[in-house]
């Protein structure tokens, strides 16, 4: 196979990523809509922090900086939530 090949494969690859990570973010603000998920709930929090994981591993072959930056500033909300969430969980353990 050509090298020309493994590039398109890569990409390939990377758009699909990128794809199920765009379901990711988009499937955590539709059950947000619909009132199916809390807006501090696990499976939120979770949802958007691999939908940005994902989409930043699918710019390692495409680079956009405005992209890159928004992704980051997604991954590092959903790491505060979740670590508020943690918290939170934690806190009424050890008062117990």
């Amino acid at each position: 196979m050509s090298r020309g090949g493994r590039d398109w494969i890569a990409m390939l690859i990377t758009d699909i990523i990128g794809i199920a990570g765009v379901a990711c973010v988009l499937a955590a603000f539709f059950l947000l809509q619909i009132e199916k998920v809390r807006g501090d709930s696990l499976l939120y929090l979770l949802l958007n922090l691999f939908g940005a994981c994902l989409l930043i591993v699918s710019l390692t072959v495409t680079f956009n900086l405005a992209s890159f930056v928004i992704e980051v500033c997604w991954l590092a909300i959903s790491l505060f939530g979740l670590g508020k969430l943690a918290w939170r969980k934690w806190g009424k353990r050890s008062a117990s």
